[in-house]
């Protein structure tokens, strides 16, 4: 905990001429960083030949390493299959959703199900561990590189795909129910008939989206498994002080780190830039923080730690248009996912490559290969100010009550991202953020948040978000009831509940499950068009929507916070809330763009519960961590941070510009 953060940077020795190896590792460590990242891309080096391993060039980097007092985190190759596997085993390769194989030349194309390909990785596993397994300056592990459980229609995927719904469904019977297959005469006789739906050669509109469902949970059980495989190898032949972690993409919507079970924590890619624009006219020099503020919360659900192994330091090569960074963007970055709990931060990478696929993507070192580049300079103040934060850091610093009253979760999975995102009925409904504008909207509260799963014990939060978790079982329901009834407060959103586990609607009322609990019947549900204009009456204030409207039933007992003021249904009840033992319900049936509505209920649920809240502008993340209070700005515009009289600033200044950072504590 001392540390607080540990510092580190990508290098690849097999880009350069290795009389530059000697020369590039010590300024790594002479511009402060603490571990450097090595092999991910590296299988064709180590392993030239089929069969034939060759190690003493890796071993002069993790050598030199160690004479510059740099740990070493080492990867498994497994991402970049040497061209010798896809002569001699093209079977090694995914298939496309036109069945073509896929090619040598670039990542992620090893087939993870293909026993072929599984032996082969086994193999130049086993090997790195025997080599580097009991090395002192080894401290840990990253498997593969940004895995993200892609669709395989290979077919060594058809056969495991096959086996996986007979180790779920144990009869064809069964499955034909769960998919309802009597619809268009898909019915199947026996197991071997079914294929993985192809949506490439079916068509959007007639795809069973239950099929869908369980072929994306197919790819991400195959990949958390294909995972924990090389994690196994790895445990058999490392020192127990190695960690073994992965490197997640911030914004995941294949691979879901909570199917894994070997790995000590997870961590994750983040790329906030790419041209996107953001918040005022600087926006998209700044990049777009959901995406740390989003992946920094999820991963910790996997291990309880997390931090970013994959940050740019400069400009990207793929965004829709790659600019500049405003100069203090990049320490920003680091600082945010410092604030959000981050253990380590790592960037890709230390020199800016002069060839290839990736040659516009920045790096800490500039083409030439001495000159740190703009992100470098700020990689480099970063690591100072966090060597000085470690001798102000005091163990044992316990969260002031404040923020303890505002404790905040919110459940999500991948699931109903993808039976959402499968069937959204309107273009207009956002999946992927609509998550996420509630972790704005607490955090805009100054409140702490995690990101959890339904598995998670919700006694300890105050306040418990549920944002359309479409697909509930009657366990989860009771749990949610019983959380109320103990005296907490659950916001549950529209969405939510109306179908089973298997993406079945309910043989009964819309969201039937949840009816007694919100103290309502969702009567219907409507969506407007885009130039539409929905209105809703709260306390006298109007606010606009047209994604997406349940309309709410009330019971007697329940009270009505907001109705629609508009449409033929004007009048009837928007949201409504309802006491449970101790606690109370909340259930939010509207999703509006400016998310002003749901911030207004969130707003009188925590005050009406005895919290404080702050109100932080958009763009601005207000954290606490280990005794220190930490902003970040991704605003166009300054913002002037209130603190008591005591308050001590360590980094910053109390005014906030654009990029900027600051570090207080009280």
């Amino acid at each position: 905990m001392e540390n607080l953060i540990t510092t580190g940077i990508y290098y690849y020795p097999e880009h350069w001429n290795e009389n530059q190896w000697e020369r590039d590792i010590k300024k790594i460590a002479d511009m402060g960083f603490e571990f450097v990242h090595l092999a991910e891309f590296a299988w064709f080096k180590m392993e030239p030949t089929e069969g034939k391993f060759e190690f003493e060039w890796l071993d002069k980097v993790v050598n030199l390493c160690t004479k510059y007092h740099l740990k070493v985190l080492m990867c498994t190759p497994s991402a970049t299959t040497p061209a010798w596997m896809r002569t001699n085993y093209p079977e090694t390769f995914v298939m496309d959703g036109h069945y073509i194989r896929g090619e040598q030349g670039t990542r992620g194309l090893g087939s993870i199900v293909n026993p072929a390909y599984r032996k082969f990785v086994q193999a130049i596993v086993t090997e790195m561990a025997k080599r580097y397994g009991t090395n002192k300056s080894v401290v840990g592990w990253q498997l593969d590189n940004e895995p993200d459980a892609k669709a395989d229609y290979s077919p060594s995927s058809q056969e495991a795909f096959r086996q996986w719904l007979q180790g779920k469904y144990k009869t064809i019977d069964a499955l034909n129910a769960a998919w309802g297959t009597a619809f268009w005469s898909q019915w199947y006789n026996n197991f071997d008939q079914v294929i993985i739906p192809n949506t490439n050669l079916v068509g959007w509109w007639g795809n069973n989206p239950h099929a869908l469902l369980d072929f994306k949970r197919y790819c991400a059980d195959a990949q958390g498994a294909f995972l924990d495989f090389q994690a196994d190898i790895l445990r058999n032949n490392i020192l127990k002080d190695q960690f073994i972690t992965t490197n997640y993409t911030a914004v995941s919507t294949g691979a879901d780190p909570r199917r894994t079970n070997k790995l000590d924590f997870a961590t994750y890619t983040a790329y906030p830039n790419g041209g996107t624009s953001n918040i005022g006219d600087q926006g998209f020099r700044l990049g777009n923080g959901k995406v740390i503020l989003f992946a920094a919360e999820y991963y910790k659900s996997v291990g309880g730690i997390s931090g970013v192994m994959e940050i740019q330091p400069g400009p990207v090569n793929w965004g829709s248009y790659n600019p500049l960074l405003l100069p203090g963007t990049v320490r920003m970055w680091l600082y945010h996912t410092f604030a959000a709990g981050g253990k380590l931060a790592s960037s890709y990478r230390f020199r800016q490559i002069n060839y290839s696929a990736e040659q516009y993507h920045a790096g800490v070192i500039q083409t030439d290969g001495v000159t740190p580049s703009p992100g470098g300079e700020e990689y480099m103040q970063f690591m100072k100010e966090i060597k000085a934060l470690r001798k102000q850091y005091k163990p044992g610093a316990v969260m002031p009550e404040k923020l303890a009253d505002r404790s905040t979760a919110i459940l999500w999975n991948l699931e109903n991202y993808w039976t959402i995102d499968r069937q959204k009925q309107t273009w207009q409904w956002d999946t992927w953020n609509y998550p996420v504008k509630f972790l704005e909207i607490a955090k805009s509260f100054g409140a702490p948040v995690d990101i959890i799963p339904e598995t998670a014990d919700l006694s300890g939060y105050r306040f418990v978000i549920v944002p359309a978790y479409e697909m509930v079982d009657s366990a989860l329901v009771k749990k949610w009831q019983e959380y109320a009834a103990k005296g907490g407060h659950l916001i549950i959103t529209c969405r939510t509940a109306t179908k089973d586990r298997m993406g079945h609607f309910w043989e009964t009322g819309w969201a039937a499950p949840i009816s007694g609990l919100i103290g309502a019947n969702v009567k219907a549900t409507d969506m407007l068009s885009n130039g539409a204009k929905g209105d809703i009456l709260m306390t006298s204030t109007h606010y606009g929507w047209n994604n997406w409207a349940d309309i709410l039933a009330p019971d007697k007992n329940t009270a009505s916070l907001a109705v629609y003021n508009n449409q033929f249904y004007s009048g009837k009840a928007a949201v409504v809330k309802h006491s449970v033992g101790k606690g109370s319900v909340t259930y939010i049936g509207v999703d509006t763009d400016d998310s002003k509505l749901e911030s207004d209920v969130l707003q009188e649920i925590y005050t009406g519960a005895g919290a404080t809240t702050e109100h932080y502008p958009p763009g601005v993340y207000v954290y606490w961590r280990d005794g220190f209070y930490m902003a970040v700005n991704y605003s166009s515009d300054n913002y002037e941070m209130k603190m008591p009289g005591h308050a001590k600033i360590l980094i910053g200044s109390k005014v906030l510009e654009p990029g900027g950072v600051l570090v207080w504590n009280e």
